[in-house]
């Protein structure tokens, strides 16, 4: 049952008597002061029994802990222990010296409710709307900004033989725990302990510069997959449909065979690993949504992308989701603006992203939608030929001139192409006479490919968007919002100082959920600071705590105390 705090502070509790010690200019004695004001008991009474149990400890309490584990990088053990013991904690979650508020079990459980009942924006949304009531955000029309950085994921990544391996082990240790034994046990009768060790690989005693002993030894990996897989059909004709039981048995067993699907590729008679990375690849058994993604050519990450849109002007962060790591910056794009509306509770007038999200697609899903997008268009690789460029093309008049000044009417078909709705649209292109061309001048620096063919120059489902877009870019007026883009990648640096760079959790959920308590103490610490409540860099420079020897030679001195003789407390 919900259990709420008394709106009276009391007279012993540590923010009344130490927050002077603590400073009142520290993020601490913030959250001290704004208690009553950030969290309400209420806010969380979803995910608690309205009238049956035993009463809880107050939700509001743990929403403050949730978010001092996140500004000190904590983990659930050390929270509990500072909860218990740093005096600074307890002035910020107003307890008293004595107290110990929560069991580690007790946040853990608390943050999966919220996490099971898609409460974990609600922590967010009330830091944008401390923002609001408290005067720092007063337009209600914004510009929203666009951007993505990649989080490492959590799960290990392993190589092909050793995920196979644990796959193998994920639907051994289900099987053994519905017939009630040990996961050895079941794989000793099934001959398959090998797969306990610590690396199926590792432990192989085979010659890896042998083909064929490489390829024996997947085959014998593969074998015992299959056999697994048959066991597991089986095994889930003896529970019904809907039941946990079937649900664990297939969870596990689509996991192995995607597994084998993504990196075995199966010839009469024997299994290969593939050639290549499969599309979409399972990098990891403990965290299958993590995925291989890339921030550069040269720099490769395996785990997730954080997804953030900022207030351009007040620099709060209005909305943030996790993406695949795989996962093009603007899969989200359109989601994040809705999203930014329905929890800053403002208008978007303009999007802005950087050439991620400056196709062509995303400019016509924002143009179908009347909102305006910002972005630049990716620019072309140099190359030893005139670019389409450089090409004048009058979409109305339906003709192209080329940089000699010979005009082209004639529009031929070049295939199709999907749009963002998966509706196939029909390509046109111009195809310049091969009589013009091969008299032009130009013609060298103009046509790749063999004497006779004159220059094609194929029009963008969405030419005209990307015309008005590359028009745009280069004018001076394009030159504040290139600015603009600096305000999300300062936010985007300091969800990484926060931890964000590295998952603490395992799925794509709960590290939502991490990104989402990393943004509320963003937005909260960016608040107070622009405001004056807290003193220096987010709070920081006052949050050296003395150790507790100075506290006592200091007290000695101001009180004249005598220091007692060596050897006397022995």
């Amino acid at each position: 049952m919900l259990g709420k705090r008394s709106k009276q502070r009391g007279l012993f509790d540590a923010d009344h008597l130490h927050i002077d010690f603590v400073g009142c200019d520290t993020f601490y004695g913030f959250l001290a002061s704004q208690r009553d004001q950030l969290f309400k008991d209420e806010l969380f009474a979803a995910i608690y029994c309205a009238d049956n149990g035993r009463v809880s400890v107050p939700p509001s309490m743990l929403a403050t802990a949730l978010l001092l584990q996140t500004y000190e990088g904590v983990s659930d053990e050390e929270a509990k222990a500072r909860a218990d013991y740093d005096l600074r904690w307890k002035v910020a979650l107003g307890i008293g010296i004595e107290d110990r508020p929560f069991a580690k079990s007790t946040l853990q459980v608390f943050r999966a409710q919220l996490v099971l009942h898609e409460r974990m924006r609600a922590l967010f949304q009330e830091s944008l709307r401390y923002a609001r009531e408290s005067g720092y955000q007063k337009k209600r029309k914004i510009k929203a900004v666009l951007d993505t950085s990649n989080i490492l994921g959590r799960g290990a990544v392993k190589d092909t033989y050793n995920l196979l391996a644990e796959g193998i082990v994920k639907l051994i240790r289900v099987f053994a725990d519905l017939m009630g034994i040990e996961p050895e046990n079941w794989a000793t009768e099934h001959d398959l302990i090998r797969y306990f060790g610590s690396s199926i690989k590792g432990e192989a005693t085979i010659d890896w510069d042998d083909a064929k002993a490489r390829q024996k030894f997947l085959n014998g990996i593969v074998a015992d997959a299959d056999r697994l897989l048959e066991t597991a059909r089986e095994t889930m004709g003896c529970y019904g449909e809907e039941s946990d039981e079937r649900k664990r048995v297939v969870e596990a067993a689509e996991l192995l065979g995607q597994l084998l699907l993504q990196d075995v590729e199966r010839k009469p008679g024997v299994a290969e690993l593939k050639a290549g990375v499969s599309r979409n690849r399972i990098v990891s058994v403990a965290d299958p949504e993590m995925r291989h993604g890339r921030k550069s050519k040269a720099k490769r990450f395996d785990g997730h992308k954080a997804a953030v849109a900022v207030d351009g002007e007040s620099q709060l962060i209005t909305a943030a989701t996790v993406l695949g790591g795989n996962a093009p910056d603007k899969e989200q794009a359109m989601a994040l603006v809705k999203e930014t509306e329905e929890n800053a509770e403002v208008e978007v007038e303009e999007t802005i992203g950087d050439c991620a999200y400056g196709d062509g697609k995303t400019r016509q899903e924002f143009a179908e939608a009347n909102r305006k997008l910002v972005a630049k268009v990716r620019g072309r690789p140099n190359r030893k030929h005139f670019p389409k460029e450089d090409f004048r093309i009058d979409l109305e008049t339906k003709t192209c001139r080329c940089p000699a000044g010979q005009e082209c009417r004639v529009l031929v078909r070049k295939g199709k192409q999907t749009d963002y709705e998966g509706k196939d649209i029909q390509l046109y292109a111009f195809q310049f006479d091969r009589e013009v061309c091969e008299a032009c001048s130009l013609r060298s620096e103009c046509v790749a490919g063999r004497s006779g063919n004159g220059r094609t120059v194929s029009l963008h489902p969405q030419e005209a968007l990307l015309q008005e877009a590359r028009e745009f870019q280069k004018s001076e007026a394009f030159l504040p919002y290139r600015k603009m883009r600096q305000v999300v990648e300062h936010r985007i640096g300091r969800l990484m100082q926060l931890g964000v760079r590295q998952a603490r959790y395992f799925g794509r959920a709960k590290t939502l959920f991490q990104l989402l308590m990393a943004a509320t103490v963003a937005n909260l610490t960016l608040v107070a600071t622009k405001m004056g409540l807290i003193r220096g860099r987010y709070g920081r420079k006052d949050n050296f705590c003395p150790p507790l020897s100075i506290i006592m030679a200091l007290a000695i001195v101001a009180n004249g105390w005598s220091l007692p003789k060596p050897g006397s407390w022995i």
